[in-house]
């Protein structure tokens, strides 16, 4: 709300992650800050502030967390083409690019002493993909905004204080714990010697990213599924029609707010092809529905859609012969619809 007493921790300021390294490194013209833009949209009323504390002086972000309304904590992960991060923990994401300062490996012991000194953190990551967040059960809300560019304060700001409702989704998967895919030296970085690799076998095969996820049906923990993001409205899913050509549904605001939502098709392939347990198919985004409108949605599916590659004889695409579920919903753990045709 307007008019709030705000703590603001981390990279809010002028260390803020608003683009990458290498050739994602484009430097505007100006920058609105994230305390900047807080604080212009908290209005003349309120009261933000912004310190210096890390991980390492915890106890100090912790006393000035508990006296305000709520806490906000930046925290963020550089990346570039030449070099590859340490890990997927925070504290080892920016330290490597001497970007930002020796105490920002301590993000994570940051974030949990804020959040244990004040029930109402919020965190907002800057990052190029995944992170680690083992501290995602402590906190109110997690905003996932990735490199946001120059606008970042504004952007940011519209989003917390709700002029803005956010329908993004992710679209990698963010895991519970690093090489929870359970990568052997062969895979990454490679062999024979990982540190200076000469090439590597990618043995996982098919089963890449959530596809992965679901064939070890691993739960989420302190991590988040691909194709999740909230809102701040509800959606329900409803009328699912799937044919070989097309799948159709409707999707209904059912909260108090207008917003957008982003509904995804996943097909799972008849038994028998080696396929993984469901493919991602298309997405479709609503338009901005008003609280008790609804949308008709449409995702046309083409031959392609439907093939998988085979390697016997001369190899090329083939259409298996059986029966193909259809599975729609928010996100790849949250698929409320489900259906079937036969090919």
């Amino acid at each position: 709300r307007r008019g709030a007493r705000l703590a603001l921790f981390g990279l809010a300021g002028g260390e803020a992650l608003i683009h990458g390294g290498g050739s994602g490194a484009v430097s505007g013209s100006y920058v609105v800050t994230p305390f900047e833009g807080i604080r212009r949209a908290n209005g003349p009323g309120g009261q933000v502030t912004f310190g210096f504390e890390t991980g390492a002086n915890a106890s100090d972000a912790a006393d000035r967390a508990s006296r305000a309304d709520a806490a906000i904590v930046f925290v963020g992960a550089l990346a570039t083409e030449a070099l590859d991060r340490r890990s997927l923990s925070l504290d080892d994401a920016c330290v490597d690019y001497g970007y930002c300062s020796p105490a920002f490996a301590h993000q994570n012991a940051l974030v949990a002493a804020v959040a244990a000194a004040n029930p109402n953190t919020v965190v907002v990551v800057s990052s190029p993909g995944a992170v680690l967040l083992p501290w995602s059960g402590q906190v109110r809300a997690i905003l996932a905004n990735f490199y946001p560019g120059q606008q970042a304060g504004n952007a940011i700001a519209d989003v917390l204080f709700g002029a803005a409702n956010p329908s993004g989704k992710l679209p990698v998967t963010f895991p519970n714990c690093e090489n929870e895919t359970r990568f052997t030296a062969a895979q990454w970085p490679g062999l024979p010697d990982p540190t200076a690799p000469s090439y590597a076998f990618y043995t996982e095969k098919l089963l890449v990213g959530y596809r992965y996820y679901d064939a070890w049906e691993i739960r989420f923990t302190t991590g988040f599924p691909f194709g999740h993001g909230l809102s701040y409205t509800t959606f329900t899913y409803s009328a699912l029609q799937a044919t070989p050509e097309s799948v159709t549904l409707v999707v209904a605001n059912t909260g108090k707010a207008a917003g957008a939502e982003v509904a995804q098709l996943y097909l799972g392939f008849p038994e028998g092809f080696g396929e993984p347990t469901k493919l991602l198919r298309g997405f479709v985004r609503t338009a901005l529905l008003q609280p008790g409108d609804s949308a008709d949605l449409a995702f046309a599916l083409s031959e392609r859609d439907l093939q998988i590659y085979s390697t016997d004889g001369d190899g090329g695409w083939m259409t298996p012969n059986g029966e193909f579920q259809v599975f729609v919903g928010s996100s790849s753990r949250e698929l409320p619809l489900s259906s079937s045709f036969s090919m």
